[in-house]
Order: structure tokens, then sequence, then C-alpha cells
């Protein structure tokens, strides 16, 4: 199974998870997107994208054959969506809005089988997607599959220390834009940097992954130079909108010097 495992092989041996965001339900589409290479992990959206869990298999199937991770966001902390998003496939979950010790605490039982979790036993699609057999898989998802968190909010930031430090969490994932409008902060000031530095502390204190949304490849690098192990580099749809825009501006006489077009 660890042969799949793509992301956590790469945090395992120190090197950066570097990821995707997945808004859109076709598979072509991030199939384009990961034959690009560099990638080990891609977020499914369910929250926000448009995505539901009639898409999960299809998605998981594709990116792991890509050799990425597929991580699906779900809509939130409901022990149902964790189980129906590891039932297809992924190789982790992440879960918004995670206020305190007792979240976590709540999340990672709904993502392990007894005895130490509460996940429900049904994972007939899972051994296709890792290669494995089911008792393989069984075997090894509770240490394998990795369970994250999204720090995004005050209530977070001011119980991120006791959050990091709940036993079978492994990844601390901020959404910077969530963080900022939750504490009604400037974005990108002296306080949101404050509160995402602590995150970043916390994490590594604590022994967990240190990860965050990042909307571009620029700010990425920034936040691995300042110590973080994970990092998303775009968005899909955000890349084919801006791709078109671009475009676009040659035909109507308002791009910049700079810009070149595909020849």
């Amino acid at each position: 199974m660890e042969a799949r495992t793509y992301l956590k092989n790469a945090l395992d041996a120190k090197k950066p998870g570097i990821g995707f965001w997945c808004t859109l339900p076709g598979s072509s589409t991030v199939a384009t997107v990961l034959a690009t290479g560099g990638f080990n992990w891609t977020l499914i959206d369910a929250e926000h994208g448009m995505i539901t869990d009639k898409d999960y298999f299809e998605l998981v199937t594709t990116v792991t054959s890509m050799g990425a991770s597929p991580i699906i966001r779900i809509p939130w902390n409901e022990e149902w969506m964790i189980k129906r998003a590891l039932d297809s496939g992924a190789q982790g979950v992440m879960t918004p809005m995670c206020h305190s010790a007792e979240d976590a605490k709540r999340i990672v039982s709904y993502s392990k089988y007894p005895p130490t979790g509460t996940r429900g036993y049904g994972p007939m699609f899972c051994p296709p997607v890792f290669g494995v057999k089911g008792s393989q898989y069984d075997a090894a998802a509770d240490d394998k599959l990795l369970v994250i968190v999204q720090i995004e909010s005050r209530a977070g930031i001011e119980n991120v220390e006791e959050i990091a430090k709940v036993p079978g969490l492994d990844v601390l994932f901020i959404g910077p834009f969530d963080l900022a409008k939750q504490m009604n902060v400037q974005f990108g000031g002296d306080e949101h940097e404050a509160a995402i530095a602590k995150t970043l502390a916390a994490a590594k204190a604590a022994g967990k992954t240190a990860a965050i949304f990042c909307p571009n490849g620029q700010v990425a690098r920034k936040r691995l130079d300042q110590g973080f192990d994970m990092v998303s580099i775009a968005v899909d749809n955000a890349c084919l909108a801006a791709e078109m825009e671009r475009q676009m501006s040659f035909v109507t006489g308002t791009a910049g010097a700079g810009d070149r077009s595909y020849s």
C-alpha cells in the first residue's frame, strides 16, 4: 500500500508536499495538470468546489494513477462524510474549521477503525486504488492515511497548540483567506502573519506536518522557505480563467509588453 502513498512518503523523507487544488469534477482535467510533473498530492475540493461524493472514485483513481496522493476536502466534520471519502480510496481527508482539540479528537476517531476510532467498515473500492488486497488495506489504513484539519478561525489559533498535540492527527493545514476573515484582520497584516507563524510553530513542536494553502508558486516558495512542509501552488479553475483572460488580451490588443502567447 505504501508504494502509492506518494505524499506521506515524501513527507516522511523530509521532502516538500507540492500540490494543487482540484475544483472541477472531470478526471481529464486533473490528469492533464498532473502530467506536467512535480506534484505529489491533489486536493479534491468537495467543500467549495463543484465536486460531490459521486465524483470521488473516478478522481482518486486518476490522481493515484498519475503518481500523486488524492486528498479529499469534505464540506464539514461529519462522520459519514469522512467515511465516504475514505471508502472511495482517498489517501487523506481534510476537514475544515477545526476550532479545538475536541474537534480534532472527534475527526481522528471518525478516520480510524476500531478499536482506535469509530470508522465504519466497508472499504470495497479502496484496494484497487492502492493496488493491494483487502486485508493489506485493512492492516495499513490507520497508519498510512492522513488526517488533516484546517486551522482557519480565531478559536483554532487560540487552541492550536492543544490541537497539534492530538494523537493520530497528521497535518495542520492553514486556510489563510478564511483565517483573515474569521479573525477580522487584514490579510497579510501583522496579526494575520503572527497567527500563521503560531500555527507553524505548534505543528513543528508537536511533530506534525505544517501545511498552508498558497494561490501560486511564488507564495508557495515563500512558505516553504518559512518552514512549511506542504503547500499548494494553484487552483485549476483560477488557472483556466487567468489563461483565458491572457489569451483574450492578445485578441483585444490589451496585452502587456511582457506577455507572450503560444506559437
